[in-house]
Order: structure tokens, then C-alpha cells, then sequence
């Protein structure tokens, strides 16, 4: 990829393939002081509002710049590369990032140690591209102080705050309004499939454990489906398609949304999972139907049910999980309360946050 100029036209040769690039594409984005605001990033101009008969007049490329001269008086100088990157017309960090795979055999999965200044680390840069790597991650010896999650929350982004709160406590409770509040065994799960839009990530940070159950278990709704779009894809099909109710009731809200229990983007690749089987609500459909999306459900749940595609382990005191709720569904091994106590924290915050966060990083640390 490269920009080539012929008689003050400038264009674009992708691999052979030549096409000329708008003069009020290049014009919107001038760069000079009197221009653009270079603390925010923000035009000092209204693109908008410009007659769209801008010309080139003269172009050369010279040291790694584009320097153009427009009809209106206009002369720039512009970075081949920042050019070279906007041509591509796609996310180069957040989508950049591929996918790991897993299941049960995952192994050796880096854990981060928090430390003074680590917000704005190096380490909390490689933190951010793990947690996209493998829809999780944890951290050690995060302080335990209480509602310390806000603050490591609000240091990455901005807490997303629900009808449980700015941030809620897990543990055992009389009249709960979720069984996460029970010390009763929890399938793998999202959560708060019946909010739109859902929240993105969530947060879960260990006070006390002292409880022998109490196993935190993870499965990767990415690997999954995309393994079951494998096996059978009939099944995935039909999961991808039929929008079901979720459901959230408690005494001073009610909360409802549809959509598909493996959610795909606008280019037909996985975007999210939404499983509670506890709060959802399948449509009526012919007979027919429902009977191939029943199979098909029941194959999903499975799945996320083996101990094939599943990771248990036990929080200590001070870890922080992080985990992404459009991706990876998370559960809980049963215990008994007269052990001891079993308290976690949580909250969560959207990708707004890790996406800004690492983006901030990667100029930072010049990556």
C-alpha cells in the first residue's frame, strides 16, 4: 500500500488495485495549529459546512509527508503513515487483537501483580491486551479495603452502575433477588442478559474466602460456538437466528430485552453470548421449530456444562477477576457457609473503558 501522485491527482495503489483519493477526504484533515486543536484531537474547523469543490493544486510527497496545496489556500503537510493506517478503514487495536482459544487444557495464564502506579504501567498495558486475548484475566494482591473495586474500576474507565448498585456484594444473604446470593451451585452463566445494552465487563474482587467449595469456574463462549458451528451447524444456525425474552423481576424494577443466545456481528463473526437459562423465555414458534431450537439449546447447554471446556479454580483474598461478559461465562462451585465466610465484590464497566484505556497506552509506551 502506498499513495503514488500523477499531475496533482493522488491515489491510493493497494497491491496493483489504483484509486484516486478524494481531494476533501485528504482536505478534511489538515493538521496545522490554526486547524486542529492539538490537546483534544478536535478540528477548530466544520468540515460540514465547506463547499465540496476542493481541488489539489499541487501535491508532492517529501521525508515521509504528503504536502498538498488546496484551491481554498490551503497548504498542509501529512503524515504518509497516519494516512497509510485511516486507509484501512478498520479498528488496528482492539480488533488487531486475536482471539485465543480455550478450554479446559488452558494453562499458564499470566496473572498480574498490582503495585503503586500500576494504572498507567506498562504492565497494565499487556494487563488490557491479555484480557482481549482470553476474555480474562486476573490480578494479585489488589487491595481489599472496602469498595476498592470502584476505584480500581474508575481507574481503567467509568463504573457502569445498575439497579444492584455502583458496585454489589456476593455473598450469602436472606430474600435474595439473584442466586448469586445463595451458596447454592451456579451454571455457567452472563450476566444481565435482560439489560440493553448489556454490560461488558465484569469485575469480581475477593475480601474473604475461607469456604473449601466456592470455585470459581470460567467457560469461553467463543470457543464453544465456534465449535459448535463446527459440529453442528444446524444447531448454530438456529441459535444465531431466534431471538428469546430475558427476564429480570424484583419489587422495584422490571427488566426485559431480546436477542440471540450467540449474537453476530454485521460480517456474520461472533460478537457476543447471552446465557441464563434461569431468566430466559423462548418465543412461540411452529412445533417444528421449536422443537430443532430445544435440540439445539440443549447441545449449547452441554457444552458449556462439560468439564471439557471449563476452568475451576479458587480466588484468594486481594485477586481481582476481570472477565468479558459478552464473551466468557463464568459459575461457581457450591459451599457451605458454616466454613466460613465467602465475599466477593463486584461491578462492571463497558468496553468504552479498556478500549480508551489501552489506546491511551499504546501512545504512551509509543506500541
Amino acid at each position: 500500500m502506498k499513495i503514488e501522485l500523477n499531475q496533482n491527482k493522488i491515489f491510493l495503489n493497494n497491491n496493483g488495485s489504483i484509486e484516486e483519493i478524494h481531494p476533501f477526504w485528504l482536505r478534511e484533515r489538515v493538521d496545522g495549529e490554526e486547524f486542529l486543536d492539538k490537546g483534544t484531537q478536535q478540528r477548530l474547523f466544520d468540515p460540514s459546512t465547506m463547499n465540496g469543490e476542493i481541488i489539489v493544486k499541487k501535491a508532492e510527497i517529501k521525508n515521509g509527508f504528503l504536502e498538498v496545496n488546496f484551491n481554498d489556500g490551503v497548504k498542509s503537510k501529512l503524515d504518509i503513515n497516519k494516512l497509510e493506517t485511516e486507509f484501512l478503514n478498520k479498528d488496528t487495536v482492539i480488533k488487531a487483537i486475536l482471539k485465543r482459544k480455550w478450554d479446559s487444557s488452558l494453562k499458564n495464564v499470566k496473572n498480574f501483580e498490582f503495585k503503586e502506579g500500576f494504572y498507567e504501567s506498562k504492565e497494565m498495558h499487556d494487563l488490557l491486551v491479555s484480557f482481549y486475548e482470553y476474555g480474562f484475566v486476573i490480578i494479585k494482591n489488589v487491595p481489599s479495603e472496602n469498595n476498592y473495586i470502584v476505584n480500581f474500576a474508575n481507574s481503567i474507565g467509568s463504573v457502569r452502575r445498575t439497579n444492584f448498585g455502583e458496585h454489589f456484594n456476593v455473598k450469602s444473604k436472606s430474600n435474595p433477588n439473584d442466586l448469586a446470593y445463595t451458596t447454592l451451585h451456579l451454571s455457567p452463566h452472563t450476566d444481565n442478559p435482560y439489560r440493553n445494552p448489556v454490560p461488558c465487563i465484569q469485575l469480581l474482587h475477593c475480601i474473604e474466602n475461607e469456604v473449601s467449595g466456592g470455585y470459581s469456574t470460567l467457560v469461553d463462549g467463543f470457543t464453544v460456538s465456534e465449535k459448535l458451528k463446527k459440529e453442528d451447524p444446524e444447531a448454530y444456525k438456529i441459535l444465531t437466528e431466534v431471538k428469546v425474552r430475558f427476564k429480570f423481576t424484583d419489587k422495584n424494577v422490571m427488566l426485559e430485552d431480546w436477542a440471540e443466545l450467540i449474537q453476530l456481528d454485521e460480517e456474520k463473526n461472533f460478537k457476543q453470548v447471552r446465557f441464563s437459562p434461569r431468566l430466559d423465555y423462548v418465543p412461540i414458534l411452529e412445533k417444528k421449530k421449536l422443537d430443532q431450537y430445544y435440540k439445539a439449546r440443549k447441545k449449547l447447554s452441554d457444552m458449556y456444562n462439560s468439564e471439557k471446556n471449563r476452568i475451576e479454580f479458587k480466588l484468594a483474598p486481594k485477586d481481582l477477576m476481570m472477565m468479558d461478559n459478552y464473551r466468557v461465562l463464568h459459575g461457581r462451585t457450591k459451599y457451605d457457609p458454616d466454613e466460613g465466610n465467602r465475599f466477593l465484590q463486584g461491578c462492571y464497566i463497558d468496553f468504552d473503558s479498556t478500549e480508551g484505556k489501552l489506546r491511551h497506552l499504546k501512545r504512551k509506551f509509543k506500541i
